[in-house]
Formats: structure tokens, sequence, C-alpha cells
């Protein structure tokens, strides 16, 4: 029986499982008591499972994370929560220096078995260095996993395959999506390699690729182009280290043509890092148009909510280009 939660209940219901089913897991970081923080996702945690399991931590986004790689590499399952990325700044060398590398320098005989869990927390003013997303920069680095759920149900079992994958794993949500509803099937455990690009919406004119929020813009944007009968597909990335690209290229090699929406900047950005590994993979005259980018301009986030409303990513951006590509086949 399939029961409807929000994507941040989902997130819950995936600490909830893995706090009730593996003794070994726990969950280290700051505000983890409260909504401000963390939102609906980790609702009454503490007073079920002991503020032992559930700790809340002084601000010191090295010193926990540091510490749970450190319990991970003595046989623990640690979740550690950043409830704002841009913060989690302060922790990368621990992880970039220390998590990625461990399993490498040692020849494969341990690994940290960590998931970092990173909250992307934009608009509503709080201004450049409160509202980034820096994906791109954590799926840079060899050794990471790097995962955006979109979907609810990802959400919750992203999670759970997150903490039982021997890697170090960084999970990345967005605030955008907290309230985004489906009806979840019971939980079923899955390898984190079971969560390849997924294709969410078939169509036949152009392909749509986006991640965490951005495939939200990229699905409203496909249903709005229907109305004027322009068929788009849309994947959803899911996965960014290691980035699988099988189902994207299946899919522009029936439409020819590729959108990539992306809530990072252009530069150097990950929508950059999608296209780059299409076109490997296409004869140039197999792409029917050039393909386009949808990402944050090149400036930090302002402080102003009408500088927010062109700073974003937008469905009209995304429909504007689609005709642009598609009009060349009419």
């Amino acid at each position: 029986m399939k029961v409807k939660e929000n994507y941040g209940t989902a997130i819950r219901s995936g600490f909830e499982y893995l706090l009730s089913n593996y003794p070994d897991v726990f969950v280290i970081g700051q505000g983890l008591w409260s909504p401000w923080y963390v939102g609906n996702t980790m609702t009454d945690l503490d007073k079920k499972y002991g503020k032992d399991r559930v700790i809340d931590t002084p601000v010191s986004e090295a010193a926990t994370t540091g510490m749970a790689i450190g319990a991970s590499l003595c046989g623990s399952l640690p979740i550690v929560v950043h409830p704002r990325i841009d913060f989690m700044l302060y922790a990368l060398d621990p992880i970039a220096n220390q998590a990625a590398k461990w399993s490498y320098m040692f020849g494969g005989q341990t690994s940290p078995s960590v998931t970092i869990r990173a909250i992307i927390n934009r608009g509503g003013e709080q201004g450049a260095q409160h509202s980034q997303s820096l994906h791109a920069w954590l799926a840079h680095v060899p050794g990471l996993r790097v995962v955006m759920p979109y979907s609810v149900e990802d959400a919750r079992d992203m999670l759970i395959a997150s903490v039982l994958c021997p890697d170090p794993v960084i999970y990345i949500d967005d605030r955008w999506l907290y309230e985004k509803e489906e009806k979840l099937s019971p939980i079923e455990e899955k390898k984190i390699n079971n969560f390849p690009p997924k294709k969410i919406k078939s169509g036949n004119d152009l392909t749509i690729v986006g991640s965490s929020f951005s495939t939200q813009l990229a699905l409203d944007a496909a249903r709005e182009l229907e109305d004027i009968n322009i068929s788009a597909e849309v994947i959803d990335i899911r996965t960014l280290n290691p980035f699988k690209a099988d189902n994207i290229n299946n899919s522009v090699s029936k439409t020819g043509k590729l959108i990539v929406v992306d809530g990072g900047t252009k530069h150097a950005g990950f929508a950059a890092e999608v296209i780059a590994t299409v076109v490997e993979n296409f004869e140039p005259n197999e792409l029917t148009a050039m393909p386009i980018r949808v990402t944050l301009p090149d400036a930090p986030a302002p402080t102003s909510r009408k500088l927010e409303k062109i700073y974003y990513p937008t469905i009209g951006q995304i429909i504007e280009n689609a005709k642009g590509l598609c009009s060349k086949d009419r």
C-alpha cells in the first residue's frame, strides 16, 4: 500500500528506517532538534531515538564532519547534517582531503562509510552567503559519491542507500522541494548504483535535463510546452558522481536537441559537464541544434526580492529556449 508523504517527511522516514534498523547509525550536526534548521525532515527523532544518536552540536562544521569521518573508520554509520551547504565549506578539508581519499590511499583496505547531508537553502532575500548550490564543486572530487534526489521517493530511498554504501556520499537536498507530495511505495533497500539518470517524462522533440529543483522546473516547462505542440522528454540526473549519461544519450539520440537546467552558475558548472559528456558521444551532424544551458548567471545571489526573480532560472526561460530550438524544424 502506498502512503502519501511530502519531500521533507520522506527524508524523515529515511532517517527513521535507518535509526530503527541499524544500531550503528547516528546523526550529528547543527540544529538537528530545530525545525528552523532542518524543516520537517527530522521532527522528534531525538525524542524517539535519544540525543546520543541524534546529536545537536556546537557550531563547528569542520570538527563535526571530522569526528563523523573518524567514527565511520571505526565501524559506525554516521550521517553529518549541514543545514546550509554554504557553511559546509568550512568542512571541505575533511571531506575532500580525508573522506574522498582514504580508500585510495590505503589500497581499499578501509573506507569511510559516511553520509554528508547538505541542504540548499535559497531565496527569501537571504543573499550571497546563504543561497548557493555547490554540487558541481563536490562532484569534481574523485572518491566522493554525490546524489541530488528530486522525487519524494528518491529523497527517502537515496538517503537510505547513501548510508548503507561503503563509500563517502554527499547527499544534497533542496528546501524548495520540501512541500512536494507523492504516494510512496514501501521501503525496499537499494544499492546506491541503482540511481542513474531517470526519464520522468517521455517526449520526441527535445530533451530537457535537470537535477533536484531544476528537474521540477524542467518538468513544469515540458508540460506547458505540450500546449504549443512541443513534446519534451525530461531526464532527472539523480547521481552526479559517478555520472552515467547512458539514459541521457539515449534520449538525445531520439530528439537531437538538448537543454540542461542547473541550479548552479554557468561557468564550469554541472550543466557544462552534462553537455560535454553528451557531445562526446555524438557525431556533429547527429545533433540537430546546439545544446543550451539554463543556469544561474555568473554572479553572487542578490538580496533583493525583485532581483531574485531574474536571478534564478525560470520555467519561462526554458520554454523560450525550447521554442527557439524547435522552430528550426518547423
